[in-house]
């Protein structure tokens, strides 16, 4: 092969490889991000609730039942966007959900819960952040299923639409609660 036609053709093959990392790139979800949490146990925290501040809840009691953790703000639009769906995945389906109140203020998050009413068993006060960090949060709402033995399942970012939680979430929900 002569010199010219391969200084050609390198940056024509270098173009088309770039090309193709791109467009796998730009095809993928950008919903479904890896967690590096999946099959693993919940991450260790010990935080007062947001409903009795003197009462402390944490990793430990995840564990003997299947339930839904969902990471929650009363700043978060897309909280508010899924809250109506949490609220009837606990009063018409019996589904478990635990909160983690996200970098919020306890009054603020209060009030979110008195008007959109409280989906939630209980809900760990994580003002400065630090337990959201070991879950791996990247934004608000984030959403895991966690099975009896306190491991971490599927995770969900973002706010949940109906189709996911028929779709993934109560079916898989049904599947751990089979299991011994």
């Amino acid at each position: 092969m002569n010199r010219s036609r391969l200084v050609f053709l390198l940056p024509l093959l270098m173009f088309l490889i770039i090309g193709a990392f791109l467009a796998v790139g730009l095809g993928l979800n950008p919903r479904l991000l890896p967690s590096p949490l999946i099959g693993k146990p919940v991450p260790e925290f010990d935080l007062p609730t947001l409903e009795q501040p003197a009462r402390r809840v944490g990793h430990q009691d995840l564990h003997g039942q299947v339930a839904l953790v969902n990471i929650w703000a009363s700043w978060c639009v897309s909280c508010r966007q899924e809250h109506p769906l949490l609220v009837e995945l606990s009063e018409r389906h019996g589904v478990t959900i635990f909160g983690i109140n996200y970098k919020d203020a306890r009054d603020e998050g209060l009030a979110y819960l008195r008007r959109g009413g409280n989906p939630y068993q209980w809900n760990a006060h994580d003002l400065d952040g630090r337990a959201g960090i070991e879950w791996g949060v990247y934004g608000t709402p984030e959403t895991y299923v966690v099975d009896r033995q306190g491991r971490i399942r599927y995770k969900h970012v973002g706010p949940l639409t109906r189709e996911r939680a028929e779709q993934e979430i109560l079916p898989l929900i049904a599947e751990l609660e089979e299991e011994t």
